[in-house]
């Protein structure tokens, strides 16, 4: 829905527009039938009664996973016909794009859609006061109260698009359980087309019946969820769904400076599509609702799930996975939930309120890095600190309200810039 819907509406800029949905087998056969470009454009246009005008035309081909040779195409469309305007999407495409013998590397772009963000759900309710303060760097200390009520609906409901458009329509949660219901449903039939084999769908089904309740835990392959899966089996099903954008392995790193690498010998954490899904496969909105605070919610990991998914929605044309930061020893361990690369300096990420001595991990990360900056995102509110470690090492602590999780780039700016 999200991605036919707001392709629709940039149609509407343009003189003609024209929609293919290629689950349908009249507009499927346009690509059956011919294989230069232009005489698709031509036939469709002729079809459509519409002018050969192609630089004034906007040609969306949707579900274009339903036929590979349509995606071979593509190159074609920006070689032979440039003035011609194209996008294309669809689901599974990752599955899809294995099918074709020579992709367009270099003639398409890709762009990556994401459930909303917490400021764009602020815009599907219409709250353009409340976009203003957001935007608004350092944020008003008069406009905290009304974000963090706002994000906590956000919070509870998620940002799948058909999710947001029916609490703007009637505001009530429990009108929203049949569509979580629907959304999550449609995954699960369609298991079938991630799966290599047929243990790999068995494997795949275990996973999404069980990851959820694993939401607070760094997990591992060998026997997940209880399973007598190998690691193997597990691992392959997990990028399967990982190609598929149900779910993301993030994975640590133990550097403190750049380059940041992954540590693919350490345990990942599971970050899931969208944490409106996540409430409703846990049954937790309920308790979500009566909440003041939500960082105790699901024994901390619902916010920075939910911080991590807003970081991850601003990958519009690439996406860089971020990392959390471990320190892992026989006495002790540390670990810092998020780490954010800015201008050569790795600057970490803490979501957690309490007291500053309760940060004992992001404060080790501080004796061993080489810069004065860190971030704590909480339910409080927005100041920076100075602060002291136990080694005398001074930095400085911004403390973010956990409604700027999207914002956090333009703080670190700020950030950086004064002080």
């Amino acid at each position: 829905m999200g991605k036919t819907t707001a392709v629709n509406e940039f149609g509407k800029s343009y003189k003609q527009y024209v929609y293919l949905n290629l689950e349908r087998p009249e507009h499927k056969r346009y690509f059956e039938i011919y294989d230069k470009v232009k005489d698709i454009a031509d036939s469709v246009l002729l079809n459509m009664e519409l002018a050969p005008e192609y630089d004034q035309t906007l040609f969306f081909i949707d579900e274009i996973q339903e036929s590979p040779k349509a995606i071979q195409l593509l190159r074609y469309f920006a070689e032979d016909l440039p003035e011609l305007h194209v996008i294309s999407a669809g689901s599974l495409l990752e599955f899809s794009i294995k099918l074709v013998n020579s992709f367009p590397v270099g003639r398409v772009e890709f762009l990556n859609m994401f459930p909303m963000n917490f400021r764009e759900f602020l815009s599907a309710m219409g709250k353009k006061s409340a976009l203003a303060a957001l935007d608004t760097i350092p944020i008003a200390t008069t406009s905290q109260e009304t974000l963090l009520s706002y994000f906590h609906k956000y919070a509870i409901i998620g940002g799948m698009p058909e999710v947001v458009g029916k609490y703007v329509e009637t505001g009530s949660y429990a009108s929203l359980q049949p569509i979580y219901e629907s959304i999550w449903a449609t995954y699960k039939d369609d298991v079938r087309k991630y799966a290599q084999n047929a243990t790999e769908e068995r494997v795949i089904k275990h996973i999404m019946a069980t990851a959820y309740s694993f939401l607070d835990e760094r997990i591992s392959f060998q026997n997940f969820g209880n399973s007598n899966y190998r690691s193997r089996e597990v691992g392959e099903a997990f990028r399967c769904l990982e190609d598929a954008g149900i779910l993301k392995l993030i994975y640590p790193t133990t550097d403190v400076a750049f380059p940041v690498k992954s540590d693919f010998t350490k345990k990942p954490r599971m970050q899931f599509l969208d944490s409106g899904l996540v409430n409703y496969e846990l049954r937790i909105q309920h308790e979500l609702i009566a909440l003041s605070d939500l960082s105790d919610a699901y024994r901390g990991a619902l916010v920075p799930h939910i911080i991590t998914e807003e970081l991850l929605s601003l990958n519009i044309s690439k996406i860089e996975k971020p990392h959390f930061w471990v320190r892992e020893k026989k006495q002790s361990s540390a670990e810092v939930d998020l780490v954010y690369y800015y201008n050569g300096k790795v600057i970490p990420i803490e979501i957690k309120s309490g007291k500053i001595g309760k940060l004992r991990s992001l404060l080790g990360f501080m004796d061993q890095c080489d810069h004065h900056y860190a971030i704590r995102i909480y339910a409080g509110k927005f100041e920076v600190q100075r602060i002291e470690t136990s080694l005398s090492k001074p930095f400085y602590l911004m403390n973010l309200p956990y409604f700027l999780g999207t914002k956090i780039p333009e703080y670190i700016k700020w950030f950086t810039e004064n002080y």
